[in-house]
């Protein structure tokens, strides 16, 4: 129902009034947290839907706006409840999508959320970094990430793997990715999956439900789908000297999640 309000609505509103709100000043830190202007945008959002029940509300990287997370969808809405948009700005300045670090510190619990012994890790000794990549055994993307692994864990970057079904729960892409996670020797079943040759049937109590739920809640979409330790997300596949080079560009990405 809300996702439909929400399309209803961006249909007829005029965006063109968010240019009214106060620019902000080169290298001005992100608005302190806001108790009023969360409850006024609470309330505006209940009209457009009386259960909605955000995920997230916190201040926006940029003044003026409140940063919403419902259902996965990244929502800016302004102090006084009135204009919404749907599209996360770019920072120019800093020539990275705008996050604020209520959105980070948001992500990182629901990442913390998912065990480190349910992930399927490839990591080299003493990695720098860490991402966490959100995967599918079918798409083409996934794959080719998959063989640059060896080159990340040599550039000091760990993968650690979790699940999702593009195809959603009871697909057969699910059945195949419980297989894969309830082989005996997981990463070697995920690799063979990867390169599409066949992952003995299995079932057994597994967390890829669960990690494909926590997927949706970050909002994903598709796959691979790869977070910082920091909450950042970088986006699709990226070949490994980019995603290195994104990784030391993030303060925060250095360590696991």
């Amino acid at each position: 129902m809300f996702r439909l309000a929400i399309a209803a609505l961006l249909g007829a509103i005029s965006l063109s009034a968010c240019a009214q709100q106060p620019a902000s000043p080169a290298g001005a830190t992100a608005p302190a947290a806001d108790s009023a202007a969360d409850k006024r945008v609470r309330e505006a959002l209940k009209q457009l839907d009386p259960n909605f029940a955000p995920d997230y509300i916190g201040a926006a990287p940029f003044p003026g706006f409140r940063e919403v997370v419902v259902s996965g969808q990244v929502l800016y809405v302004t102090d006084d409840g009135r204009y919404l948009m749907q599209s996360q700005p770019y920072d120019i300045e800093k020539r990275a999508m705008a996050t604020s670090t209520g959105l980070l510190a948001h992500r990182r619990t629901l990442l913390a959320s998912l065990p480190h012994a349910d992930r399927i890790v490839f990591a080299p000794p003493n990695a720098k970094y860490t991402i966490s990549v959100f995967t599918d055994i079918e798409c083409g993307y996934c794959r080719k990430l998959h063989q640059d692994v060896a080159e990340l864990n040599r550039q000091g970057i760990a993968v650690e793997y979790l699940a999702f079904p593009r195809m959603g729960l009871g697909s057969k892409d699910y059945t195949d990715m419980i297989s894969v996670w309830c082989a005996d020797d997981r990463k070697a079943a995920l690799t063979a999956a990867k390169a599409d040759r066949p992952v003995a049937a299995k079932s057994c109590t597994n967390p890829v439900a669960m990690q494909y739920n926590v997927g949706q809640q970050l909002g994903i979409s598709g796959t691979p789908a790869i977070f910082a330790a920091d909450g950042s997300q970088l986006g699709g596949y990226l070949p490994p000297a980019q995603l290195k080079a994104a990784l030391e560009k993030l303060p925060g990405a250095a360590g696991r999640p």
